[in-house]
């Protein structure tokens, strides 16, 4: 007769013997995720069925928005310690993020104009205009206005907190600064420029760029950074994009619900370029 103890886990009535069923005083998958926390935020305003996609689209947008806020930072104090290698993974991981939401306006294109109309004025004035954690993103990626931050003046330690991302360095500034520590001539009006201010082209950073992607051999890790960030860069456009495009689908050229032109200003936006010196080398290149 062959070995009893196959090496495979003991089963009874289809359970796994020792897998953990007593969590009166262990913490379980639930407790550990707060689930339900989580699970219970998803309050409609309407009895309208599909409510409920268009809160779950948002909220989880929002907790992704979270992982791009917490790797963006990191990456940030990476390139400061001129660390760059491992600010790679985190750089890869928020364009990753970006795809899964670029792919979530796919799911919300399944709301239909005729049924968004039946729950739309309740949200009253609310908008995905006011999402902080979009804007702390746009700043952190280096488009920074300061006009913006007027719809949180009721939220003190909110306004705050934008405030002070509001002054603080872009991934892009730092990457700049990568350069100059680097040996690449880089002006010091960028180096040391207002960063409250919108970044604007510079022929220096341009010049340096090249510098690099003319010697990938030698400044391979400045050659690497700079590619994260033009991923990053390419689907934060891609994500705006859709954005536009899902809102046309849905609503038309309606104003949107927290007073702007709706699709008229999403298309504005796209007019906005990251990291401006690293699509314009590839011109001189």
């Amino acid at each position: 007769m062959g070995n009893l103890d196959s090496g495979e886990p003991k089963k009874a009535s289809g359970l796994e013997i020792e897998i953990q069923t007593d969590f009166q005083k262990d913490m379980s998958y639930g407790d550990y995720l707060h689930l339900d926390t989580i699970l219970s935020i998803q309050h409609r305003l309407s009895n309208h069925h599909d409510e409920m996609l268009f809160i779950i689209i948002h909220q989880t947008s929002e907790l992704w928005m979270k992982l791009i806020l917490h790797e963006l930072n990191a990456a940030i104090q990476c390139i400061l310690r001129n660390d760059l290698e491992p600010s790679f993974k985190m750089l890869s991981r928020v364009s990753r993020i970006q795809q899964q939401l670029i792919q979530s306006w796919n799911v919300l294109t399944t709301l239909t104009p005729a049924d968004y109309i039946q729950f739309r004025h309740k949200l009253g004035h609310s908008s995905g205009f006011q999402s902080y954690q979009n804007r702390l993103i746009e700043f952190a990626l280096g488009q920074k206005n300061a006009h913006t931050l007027a719809v949180y003046k009721h939220q003190v330690d909110l306004y705050k907190r934008l405030q002070k991302s509001l002054h603080e360095p872009s991934i892009y500034d730092v990457a700049i600064s990568a350069l100059a520590v680097h040996g690449l001539p880089v002006d010091k009006k960028v180096l040391n420029r207002d960063w409250s201010q919108n970044y604007e082209p510079n022929l220096s950073v341009e010049e340096a760029w090249l510098t690099v992607y003319r010697n990938t051999d030698k400044y391979w890790d400045l050659y690497e950074l700079a590619e994260k960030l033009v991923d990053i860069g390419n689907q934060q456009q891609l994500w705006r994009f859709k954005h536009m495009s899902t809102v046309e689908r849905i609503i038309g050229h309606k104003q949107g619900t927290g007073g702007s032109s709706g699709v008229t200003y999403l298309k504005k936006v796209l007019d906005h370029q990251f990291f401006p010196e690293l699509l314009s080398l590839r011109t001189k290149l």
